[in-house]
């Protein structure tokens, strides 16, 4: 049937980094999928304001997973802790103001700044982007869902560490079981 075989990938280098990319992707593809159907099965039990807000709550966790689970189990415990401290402080900042206050653009635009500041003045610069992030979610849905948007803080924090807590279990299944089980053997030319 027309059409030239596809030679196989030689060996080498090139084919060991495709191996093992093929590995951590397919660990993370899984992780998210579990992320996902955590969110969406254990959480929504405990509180569900919305369909659309469960399904928003499942994209934060996936996001957290894909955020915290990077190259090595150190790398992933780092990044674990520095999505969580983002996450406190946009928390922290977007739960008093919700309380008391409805979105309105200015609020917006202040808590984003507020959380970049504070994540600096903690000492964790590295951190102001994500909590600037994770403030302008928070301030955004909380203006499409403004029935008790005090929540949307509570819910966001719960829904990353639900995903943290996942991206954290598979880096660590990742490094041993994962690799184990099916391990790369470097192929390259003989010594």
């Amino acid at each position: 049937m027309g059409g030239l075989p596809v030679p196989p990938f030689p060996p080498g280098p090139s084919r060991d980094k495709a191996l093992i990319a093929a590995r951590e992707s397919a660990v993370l593809a899984l992780s998210c999928v579990l992320t996902y159907w955590l969110t969406d099965s254990l959480l929504t039990r405990t509180y569900s304001a919305s369909k659309t807000d469960d399904m928003l709550g499942g994209l934060w966790a996936v996001l957290s997973t894909i955020f915290v689970l990077r190259e090595s189990y150190q790398q992933s415990i780092a990044a674990a802790v520095s999505r969580m401290s983002a996450t406190t402080v946009s928390f922290v900042l977007c739960l008093i103001y919700l309380i008391f206050l409805p979105f309105h653009l200015w609020a917006l635009g202040l808590l984003i700044g507020l959380s970049a500041l504070t994540a600096t003045l903690i000492g964790r610069p590295g951190d102001a982007i994500t909590a600037a992030i994770t403030s302008a979610v928070v301030m955004i849905v909380a203006g499409i869902s403004p029935h008790e948007a005090w929540h949307q803080p509570i819910l966001r924090l719960a829904d990353t560490a639900v995903g943290v807590a996942v991206g954290v279990a598979a880096a660590w299944a990742d490094l041993h079981v994962v690799r184990r089980w099916l391990p790369v053997t470097p192929s390259g030319p003989p010594p």
